[in-house]
């Protein structure tokens, strides 16, 4: 009994330090100097609460249990260093719902085996259930659409509707099991299944203009559902690292939806990620191209440069040759930032995660409020894929979908540089008025190979 007692001590104890760990780690995350040894503080938590777990009172199954962690971890390790920092996202996407997929899976295996004891637990486990399986199914959905394998956002008529008939019948066959009524086997196979199609109906309408914050509210959702999971399970561990990613991912949405200038409520309950609509009004003015030759020209005489990355950059995977041209104009003296909008990109930090790849330092990265005030300042304004977060009629419009949204201030730079694919609107469907500007002229091409151009030009500069 002592050794039995010791035992649960200790496991006890390391689970207090698993906590220590994973709050230091998200701590040293908040700062991209840090950030890659509180990856490493939180990986560390991750093993210690895995290993004792090992020595868990009534821990048994390690005939299933290690074979299954070998695999996986095999599977994470190769993945993990094949993806490209371009699919980044969809990689996020998957690895989370996996997470919500495991919360889902032990809500099952208890639900199924009538294991909880009283209604606190199983209503624990219920929430958890559901929580996690749309969790799963959403950031599948997710998954798909940043893979490009769901290429159209799906909406009809009555959708909202269908996804609050649906919501409604897994809360009433999860009050029936949680209330002990009826947990048949027919029943909890129904609010699984429930749970798992609201997720994919939540999902299917979100336009990729919406993907960071769905990316965030779903890591929440599956930092919620393993933490419920926990208290079921009585697992200290679960409870812990659940509670800190699902805080932790709720304020990150929060924070994605004021950078939208969408209420969280809004993104929740309201046309989901709905932003495909047109601009109602018309965009005055030419599109002036310009040839890559003066374009270089006019940065190599520049005193200032600022350079706005987008998606559009990573779809080229252009970073590396727009840090090579960004060190070509440093050493002539120009001074030069990066300018990066909260939502820019397919996940959060995705442009900082990028930069950091190619080398960029963290003192060249300012964020949308440190930034806009120097835009005034610059000399040009170099916009690398990037759309919506620079659309002036954001701050003008307010027939437009974006009215409101804060924006990088590229506008008010003396001269602005777009290199663009073609002449395509954004991911919201709404044409940029920052094109059509007097100070505006459009570089057409793919990001990488119009880098390359602008760095021969600025060479060619004596």
């Amino acid at each position: 009994m002592l050794a039995g007692m010791s035992a649960d001590s200790g496991v006890q104890a390391s689970y207090f330090v698993t906590a220590v760990l994973f709050i230091m780690g998200l701590k040293r995350m908040s700062s991209p100097v840090t950030a890659r040894s509180g990856i490493l503080w939180a990986g560390a938590g991750m093993l210690v609460a895995t290993l004792i777990t090992f020595l868990y009172p009534g821990m048994s199954n390690y005939g299933l249990i290690l074979p299954a962690m070998l695999i996986g971890g095999v599977l994470a390790w190769w993945s993990g260093k094949r993806v490209a920092m371009t699919n980044m996202p969809q990689m996020i996407a998957l690895y989370n719902g996996m997470g919500g997929g495991a919360a889902a899976a032990i809500a099952a295996v208890e639900l199924y085996r009538g294991g909880t004891e009283g209604y606190a637990s199983t209503t624990l486990a219920v929430a958890g259930g559901i929580i996690g399986a749309v969790s799963f199914s959403g950031s599948a959905i997710a998954f798909g659409k940043l893979q490009g394998l769901i290429t159209r956002s799906i909406r009809f008529r009555g959708q909202q509707l269908l996804n609050l008939l649906l919501l409604a019948a897994a809360l009433l066959l999860g009050a029936l099991v949680a209330a002990q009524l009826n947990a048949s086997l027919a029943v909890v196979t129904g609010f699984f299944l429930l749970a798992l199609l609201l997720g994919l109906t939540m999902t299917l309408p979100i336009g990729g203009a919406d993907m960071p914050v769905v990316i965030s509210l779903y890591n929440a959702l599956t930092g919620l559902a393993v933490g419920l999971e926990g208290f079921v399970l009585n697992n200290a561990a679960m409870i812990i690292a659940g509670t800190v990613v699902g805080s932790a991912g709720t304020l990150l949405t929060q924070l994605m939806a004021k950078a939208m200038n969408r209420s969280l409520g809004n993104v929740l309950f309201s046309g989901f990620g709905d932003t495909g609509a047109a601009a109602t009004g018309e965009v005055s003015g030419s599109l002036k191209p310009i040839e890559a030759s003066d374009a270089g020209v006019m940065m190599a005489f520049a005193s200032k440069v600022i350079v706005v990355p987008g998606y559009g950059m990573a779809v080229a995977q252009a970073q590396h040759k727009v840090w090579e041209l960004c060190q070509l104009l440093i050493d002539r003296g120009v001074q030069l930032r990066f300018a990066i909008h909260p939502v820019a990109g397919r996940m959060p930090g995705h442009m900082n995660v990028l930069l950091a790849e190619a080398g960029v330092p963290y003192d060249l990265i300012a964020d949308l409020d440190e930034i806009n005030a120097e835009f005034e300042t610059a000399d040009v304004a170099l916009i690398i894929g990037a759309n919506d977060v620079v659309n002036p009629v954001a701050r003008t419009d307010k027939s437009s979908p974006i009215y409101g949204m804060p924006i990088l201030n590229a506008d008010k730079a003396k001269n602005v540089i777009v290199i663009k694919r073609g002449k395509g609107a954004g991911f919201s469907g709404i044409e940029n008025a920052l094109f059509y500007l007097d100070n505006t002229r459009m570089l057409y091409g793919d990001g990488q190979k119009a880098a390359a151009e602008l760095i021969q030009a600025i060479k060619a500069v004596e």
